[in-house]
């Protein structure tokens, strides 16, 4: 299986905070811009709403992650890698400011293999997504 998103450990340690200091109920989303930048945000449930203009990405740190539909049709072809700097970056609206930390999202290309291996799991979603329609 080839992961959409991963974390590095800094970013792991830093979900471990933030879930010890605000529940296990945490998620992420990456902002498409704006007020709070291009930025991997972590909210509690309910501080954003998910809903189906919203792509999975996968689960890091055992939190779900997401991001735009919209914005995937340009990030689809890269890996999404969780980092943490120091400093405020644009995740103001995000739980680890206070922390004096900010998470950042960088990425890399995947491997025609990686491409080939996506397009069979999304393929097996989706067909499995239609059955469970029926």
């Amino acid at each position: 299986m080839v992961e959409r998103v991963i974390a590095t450990p800094d970013t792991l340690a830093l979900i471990d905070v933030l879930r010890a200091k605000h529940g296990p109920r945490l998620f992420f989303h990456q902002s498409g811009g704006c007020c709070d930048n291009s930025a991997a945000n972590c909210y509690i449930e309910g501080e954003l709403t998910i809903g189906p203009g919203d792509q999975y990405m996968g689960d890091i740190g055992g939190l779900p992650f997401y991001m735009s539909t919209s914005q995937f049709e340009y990030w689809k072809h890269t890996q999404l890698i969780i980092d943490v700097i120091d400093g405020h970056g644009g995740g103001t609206l995000s739980l680890e400011g206070p922390e004096g930390k900010a998470f950042l999202t960088r990425s890399r290309l995947f491997d025609d293999a990686e491409l080939a291996m996506l397009v069979q799991e999304d393929a097996h979603r989706r067909s499995a997504q239609e059955r469970a329609k029926h």
